[in-house]
C-alpha cells in the first residue's frame, strides 16, 4: 500500500506519493520539492515544518526520508552516489536522469555512514535468516 504525505498550507493542498519524492530543499522560509517525475514544487513552509509533518503523518520517517544538513532532506531509495571530497550527492530520478545536489562534507559523511550501517545490519540479518534456514533442513 503506497504511502502518501500532505502538505498544507494556507492556499494550498499537495498530497505525496512518498516514493516519489526525490528531496526537499530549503529556501529560507520556503520549501522546494522535486518529485521522481521531474515535477517541482514551491510552498511557503520552512523545511523544519516539512520535518514535522513528516514525523506526524509516517510512521518511522527516516526509513525512506532523511535529514541531511540544514537545507535538505533526501530520499534514500534515489541514492545514486556520495562523493565527499566533491561534497556531492547524486540522486537517480525516475526518467533515468541523475539530479546533483551540493551538500556540506560533514552531512554527507554522516549520511554515508548512516547508509553503510544500514546495510550491514541487512546483510547481517539476512545471514542470520539464511543459517535459521539451513539449521531447520539439517
Amino acid at each position: 500500500m503506497d504511502k502518501y504525505l500532505m502538505i498544507k498550507t494556507r492556499d494550498e493542498l499537495l498530497r505525496i506519493n512518498i516514493a516519489h519524492i526525490l528531496y526537499f530543499e530549503a529556501d529560507r522560509n520556503y520549501t522546494k520539492l522535486l518529485l521522481s517525475e521531474g515535477i517541482q514544487f514551491t510552498f511557503a513552509v520552512n523545511i523544519g515544518k516539512v520535518e514535522e509533518m513528516l514525523a506526524t503523518q509516517i510512521a518511522d520517517p527516516n526509513t525512506v526520508l532523511i535529514r541531511v544538513g540544514k537545507s535538505h532532506i533526501v530520499n534514500k531509495t534515489h541514492i545514486l552516489q556520495i562523493n565527499l571530497p566533491k561534497q556531492k550527492l547524486l540522486l537517480l530520478a525516475g526518467e533515468g536522469k541523475p539530479r546533483e545536489l551540493i551538500i556540506p562534507k560533514e552531512p554527507l559523511r554522516a549520511l554515508k555512514e548512516s547508509l553503510e550501517a544500514e546495510v550491514l545490519e541487512t546483510n547481517k540479518q539476512i545471514a542470520e535468516k539464511e543459517l535459521a534456514e539451513k539449521e531447520i533442513f539439517e
